[in-house]
């Protein structure tokens, strides 16, 4: 089992930065593909970008490309999503998964941390 936490959600203003970081624990290290999803009020759940187990490997939505980076510390078992130039429609919760490598399916979820970027 595997459990996730993530935290450093927040209210930031247009054109600022927010990293958020997501906890793992359970069954842990470079055997999971991480990744973060948002699902903002009213509109379904969606890719925002993922990372292979070793961190070599990233994938990143379009909306957000050249603006949020993650990254992973196998060591610290923590994952993160580095968001800047934030815009108000990056206004979210933003959830970290985790998919054990070979498979298609996150299987593990976080509870979500919310994102307001203001006008």
């Amino acid at each position: 089992q595997v459990q996730l936490v993530e935290s450093g959600g927040g209210l930031v203003q247009a054109g600022g930065s927010l990293r958020l970081s997501c906890v793992v624990s359970g069954r842990t290290g470079s055997n999971y593909a991480m990744g973060w999803f948002r699902q903002a009020p009213g509109k379904e759940r969606e890719f925002v970008t993922a990372i292979s187990g070793g961190g070599a490997i990233r994938s990143y939505a379009d909306s957000v490309k050249g603006r949020f980076t993650i990254s992973r510390d196998n060591a610290k078992n923590t994952v993160y999503l580095q968001m800047n130039s934030l815009k108000h429609e990056d206004t979210a919760v933003y959830y970290c998964a985790a998919r054990g490598v070979g498979t298609n399916e996150y299987a593990y979820w976080g509870q979500g941390t919310q994102v307001t970027v203001s006008f």
